[in-house]
């Protein structure tokens, strides 16, 4: 059971990017790219891939730094959410902002293309993973995160 821990992959260098070798229903990645989507959905492989969220061989003498560990990891969980758009605010910020944001978005005609994406939030911002590929990843540094609601209207 040990020997199953752990498998290995040959990955393929084409002009197109990288994919799995002998796999030629996978769609064509950037190495990084390819290492995220799989941590995903697992498509080819048997599983999807698990990234570890700190160094393995990092050693922790301090209680104060294992429960600084444990908070950091809740932290970094990662979940799937519907994503709508995006839309330009200026200087708009707080509940107003979320408010025209969910307004512009709702009244849009035709309305933009939804999809599901993995949400994933880091010390560096949020990343958004587009499922279904309508437009893969965008990534919001956490410099241009000024404020996160609900609609307050409930929509």
């Amino acid at each position: 059971m040990s020997s199953e821990l752990v498998r290995h992959f040959l990955i393929e260098c084409t002009p197109k990017g990288v994919r799995l070798k002998g796999c030629p229903n996978e769609p064509y990645f950037s190495l990084t790219a390819l290492v995220c989507q799989h941590s995903i959905t697992p498509l080819a492989l048997p599983c999807k891939l698990i990234l570890p969220d700190r160094d393995p061989l990092e050693e922790l003498n301090d209680a104060s730094a294992q429960t600084a560990t444990n908070s950091a990891a809740e932290l970094l969980k990662q979940c799937n959410v519907w994503f709508l758009g995006s839309v330009e605010l200026e200087s708009l910020t707080g509940q107003q902002a979320v408010q025209k944001a969910t307004t512009l978005t709702l009244s849009m005609d035709p309305p933009p293309p939804s999809t599901v994406v993995h949400f994933k939030v880091s010390a560096q911002g949020i990343t958004l993973t587009d499922n279904q590929r309508l437009f893969f990843r965008r990534h919001y540094a956490v410099n241009t995160v000024i404020f996160c609601s609900l609609d307050p209207q409930g929509r």
